[in-house]
């Protein structure tokens, strides 16, 4: 058996002396081995100080696999302290057969220096016109069609709206083939071009016509981002905080339809202002564009196309220079396990891939049914009922409960768990959802079915957004493997887009049917059904590479 220490953890402690001190905190994080030539990384569990004064610390792990139960890890903190952030470490395995192998490794360097957050940031942009786009027409919607010569015209008025829809819908589709031919910086600077000339053409246009090709166009790159955004950030963040990274779509999105909301508040003493709101729209589009061209392309898409020198730099530039060896070695485990070419659109319902497409185009059916659009569509006249009459409050209100939700979801992505969180925001969402029909049909409730109204509304969108609205996407490009990635996550989020769609078309007349109180009743149920495919089908991706998870859910690979 072959042992090989790729890169040996993280260990930190605020002593200045030589030692470690037992009441003193010692992070970690996982150890990346290379065992029989595959890399992988072995969760730490247990920390024991050999004495207070000691330079020895000793590392319990719980790895069993690969023939090999892990034992001890032991740094000498002293020696790390000297040179600099390089460890000394004795690694211990011990194979099935009872052999015991040691390997001591006198240098590595793990910490990351690299710098992907500015280039995560850049991606973040995209998101932000995903949102904006989406907010902006609802606050503008009849200053526009007072201005372009068709007010009350809910046919017309529907199209500005819907044509969005539509675009989005196709964009998605093709945002994945963009990624496989021609990686996603380029893909992002092809589509800023739509972003920009959309929204030109939306803030500049005379007529209904103009405008809704105007807003087709938007549509059509918000629909690209959608599908290239979380699927770039989960490419270029490091394992240990992808989560963190890749939640951060969500909460981006969120704060475009906030910059929208504020966006809209001149338009009641400026009617003309709805042009400005689209023409702003320019600025993010052009800096997103701008900003692609100087951030690194994904080191999975360079070194699929066989670029190894130009993977190692992008590397480098994104995580730091300690990480690029196991990086490396993480890829050519992958890619030494597969040499099939990118997969075709039919290959993703193939037997081989199927049931993991069907998980992801579920999370989103689940997410698009549990009612999200039906709570936000109501919320004005649910706050309205509980006195605050300002649709800009309860807008407001509606938008900071999300970016709050997402907020936390940030913080606990990668501490807790992607399964999880789902799961918990699913039950929070069901609950919300019981409370709101309650508290607008059941009589014995009527002096407090203003309260229970918001307060369900409110909670309903914190649960939300703890989970099934940004762990869908983040999720995608996890469980996906690297030859389907890109066209499975269009395929997702063009069914995303498709139902989004269907409902908006046909809510008003469900609820016309049945009652609002009925309907939200038919969401609560879908909620409960989620988390039980959710627990069983769902595969927990926290702290493991991407190459790993494709291993582990593609065994005949």
């Amino acid at each position: 058996m072959q042992l090989t220490a790729l890169s040996r953890g993280r260990f930190s402690w605020s002593s200045p002396e030589a030692g470690l001190n037992a009441r003193e905190r010692v992070r970690t994080e996982n150890l990346v081995l290379k065992i029989n030539g595959r890399a992988s990384q072995v969760p730490v569990t247990a920390i024991r100080v050999h004495s207070s004064r000691s330079a020895l610390a000793s590392i319990r792990t719980s790895y069993v696999g690969q023939g090999l139960d892990m034992q001890t890890v032991e740094m000498d903190s002293a020696s790390a302290i000297a040179r600099n952030k390089r460890r000394t470490l004795t690694v211990r395995a011990q194979a099935a057969d009872g052999e015991v192998e040691q390997l001591t490794t006198a240098t590595s360097v793990t910490s990351s220096t690299g710098s992907v957050l500015p280039y995560v940031a850049i991606a973040s942009l995209g998101a932000i016109l995903f949102g904006y786009h989406l907010g902006v027409v609802n606050g503008a919607l009849e200053y526009i069609a007072a201005d372009l010569g068709f007010p009350g015209n809910t046919v017309l008025q529907g199209w500005v709206v819907s044509s969005t829809l539509a675009g989005a819908t196709v964009g998605s589709f093709t945002g994945g083939a963009l990624a496989d031919k021609f990686g996603q910086t380029r893909s992002f600077q092809l589509d800023a071009i739509p972003l920009v000339v959309g929204a030109l053409l939306s803030a500049t246009a005379k007529s209904v016509q103009a405008m809704i090709a105007g807003r087709l166009l938007v549509g059509l790159g918000i629909g690209v981002t959608s599908s290239l955004v979380p699927l770039y950030i989960s490419e270029i963040s490091p394992t240990e905080i992808r989560g963190t990274l890749g939640s951060i779509n969500q909460l981006f999105i969120c704060i475009g339809i906030l910059v929208a909301l504020v966006a809209g508040l001149p338009l009641a003493s400026n009617p003309g202002w709805w042009r400005s709101m689209f023409g702003i729209a320019v600025v993010p589009a052009v800096l997103l564009g701008l900003g692609m061209a100087f951030s690194p392309e994904s080191p999975r898409w360079l070194f699929k196309q066989g670029k190894i020198p130009e993977t190692e730099i992008a590397l480098k530039r994104l995580w730091g220079r300690g990480k690029v060896d196991a990086a490396m070695s993480e890829l050519r485990t992958g890619i030494s396990n597969t040499s099939e070419e990118d997969a075709g659109w039919m290959d993703l319902f193939s037997g081989r891939y199927g049931k993991v497409v069907s998980v992801g185009a579920a999370l989103f059916l689940f997410q698009q049914f549990a009612g999200i659009n039906a709570v936000v569509y109501y919320s004005t006249s649910v706050f309205r009922s509980a006195g605050i009459a300002s649709d800009v409050a309860a807008s407001a209100l509606v938008g900071a409960a999300n970016v709050l939700g997402t907020m936390v979801a940030s913080s606990l992505m990668d501490k807790q768990g992607r399964k999880k969180l789902l799961i918990t925001s699913f039950l929070g969402m069901a609950a919300s959802m019981v409370v709101l029909s309650l508290g607008l049909s059941w009589q014995a409730l009527e002096a407090y079915s203003g309260t229970l109204a918001v307060s369900g509304t409110v909670l309903y969108v914190l649960a939300f957004s703890l989970g099934a609205g940004p762990v869908p996407a983040l999720l995608l490009p996890e469980i996906f493997a690297s030859r389907i990635r890109a066209k499975a996550v269009s395929l997702c989020l063009g069914v995303h887009w498709v139902t989004n769609f269907m409902i908006g078309l046909y809510f008003l007349s469900v609820v016309n049917k049945f009652g609002i109180s009925t309907v939200y009743l038919g969401f609560a149920a879908v909620c409960f059904t989620a988390v039980a495919y959710i627990s069983q089908n769902v595969v927990e991706t926290k702290g493991r590479s991407l190459e790993e998870i494709e291993r582990a859910l593609s065994p005949a690979v």
